[in-house]
């Protein structure tokens, strides 16, 4: 296939841009034969004409190739507003790759380039895209714009912060995510990519976090970004391993196949006590397996935005 082709050449994400733009087309391709077949994959360029309008802005030409009226959509006509919140702990970082490719990335690295997609359909709809990034510090902050410039400092930020692998990085997500929402000023749709690996009893901090980000009436979806294969099916040799914690540098020597059951059930209790407490707060929780394809992120995203009023 000519997009694996593309894909081999690359030098891992050294092009972001280049890699979501095959994602990208791939997900508007497929959604001609999804439920959302009815969005016209020239998204803000064009909606489609509804009886009773004025005929000023209806496209002939696109007329006369589909048979269908659409009429011509101008860049105030969308006003909706993205934020994009990426947790850049050392966690993460994992698994460590020396090269990040489609065929292979960590948490980050399918954060980043989900990122990247995400800003060519706002694109697209002529939406504006901010970003925030924070590990021990709030890394990084970009307002909300939808220029090419402001697309491609964007782009570069990201390429830059894959290339740096951080050391034994803890974070306080609580603290940069109440940071965060004292900057968004105006209504937007807001998206956090994290891993949710969190003290225990830091929870009640982070939820009031997360709630802090809902004000203002601001729209909230937590993607729950993780390795399913690791980190929750806990699928590793019968040799004995030593586990290490990538933001303490504590370690554990043990046997995977001695806790695998103990540890698959603890997960999944939190899984659910995540979802539960996301229905509670009204935010929208979606859990994403980084060794899935990119559609469920941005079908998340076309969906939240019919909803944004």
């Amino acid at each position: 296939m000519k997009l694996q082709e593309e894909i081999n050449k690359s030098e891992g994400f050294g092009n972001l841009d280049h890699l979501a733009n095959q994602i990208v087309e791939g997900f508007i391709s497929g959604m001609h034969k999804s439920p959302f077949h009815g969005f016209s994959a020239e998204f803000a360029e064009h909606k489609i004409y509804n009886s009773g309008e004025s005929t000023k802005h209806i496209d002939w030409k696109l007329y006369a190739k589909t048979d269908k009226l659409y009429t011509k959509r101008y860049e105030e006509e969308t006003n909706l507003r993205c934020h994009v919140i990426i947790d850049n702990s050392s966690s993460m970082h994992y698994p460590r790759l020396k090269i990040q490719s489609l065929k292979e990335y960590n948490k980050i690295g399918f954060s980043a380039l989900a990122t990247v997609s995400l800003m060519k359909l706002l694109k697209k709809q002529r939406d504006a895209m901010g970003l925030s990034l924070y590990s021990e510090d709030y890394d990084y902050y970009l307002p909300e714009k939808g220029s090419e410039r402001h697309f491609q400092l964007l782009v570069h930020q990201l390429e830059e912060t894959l290339k740096k692998i951080p050391q034994q990085r803890k974070t306080e997500t609580y603290t940069y995510l109440h940071q965060i929402a004292e900057k968004l000023k105006r209504r937007s749709l807001v998206f956090l990519f994290t891993d949710m690996f969190q003290a225990e009893e830091e929870e009640q901090r982070l939820f009031e976090a997360l709630r802090h980000l809902k004000y203002n009436k601001h729209e909230l979806v937590l993607f729950h970004t993780f390795d399913k294969e690791k980190e929750i099916d806990f699928e590793f040799d019968e040799t004995p391993k030593r586990f290490t914690d990538v933001e303490t540098g504590e370690v554990i020597p043990l046997y995977a196949e001695n806790v695998k059951e103990a540890y698959q059930k603890e997960l999944k209790e939190y899984a659910k006590h995540l979802s539960q407490m996301c229905l509670q707060y009204r935010i929208k929780y979606v859990p994403v397996d980084i060794k899935e394809n990119f559609d469920k992120i941005l079908t998340t995203y076309l969906v939240e935005r019919q909803k944004f009023k």
